[in-house]
């Protein structure tokens, strides 16, 4: 699972470049805040996932991040895109999802101390 959070990492970088350089003529200003925020979130998993992948203990956490960030940012992404407004009733499912990873996790570290 670590390394999928690398790649996660990776693919937040790259879609942040395409963000900032290609989608910069094309999107709106309100969109490209909202692609900023997809992406910033999407390396915050990222970053859970590989932090979360060196405890010892259940994966569900990390199974959370990564649902969170495919359903929140996935969701932004698609939206800035079509312009699909309905979208947007995916993305708090997304961040509760991640949110629970968090919990989780710190749940997890908890009883490692």
């Amino acid at each position: 699972m670590r390394a999928f959070g690398f790649f996660l990492a990776a693919l937040a970088v790259a879609l942040g470049a395409f963000g900032a350089h290609a989608l910069k003529a094309t999107l709106s200003p309100e969109h490209l805040a909202v692609w900023e925020t997809a992406v910033r979130y999407q390396m915050y998993a990222a970053v859970g996932i590989q932090l979360g992948s060196m405890q010892k203990g259940s994966k569900t956490p990390l199974w959370l991040l990564a649902l969170g960030s495919l359903l929140f940012s996935g969701s932004l992404y698609l939206l800035c895109l079509s312009g699909l407004r309905w979208l947007g009733a995916i993305t708090p499912l997304g961040g509760l999802a991640m949110i629970a990873g968090w919990l989780l996790l710190g749940r997890e570290a908890l009883r490692h101390e």
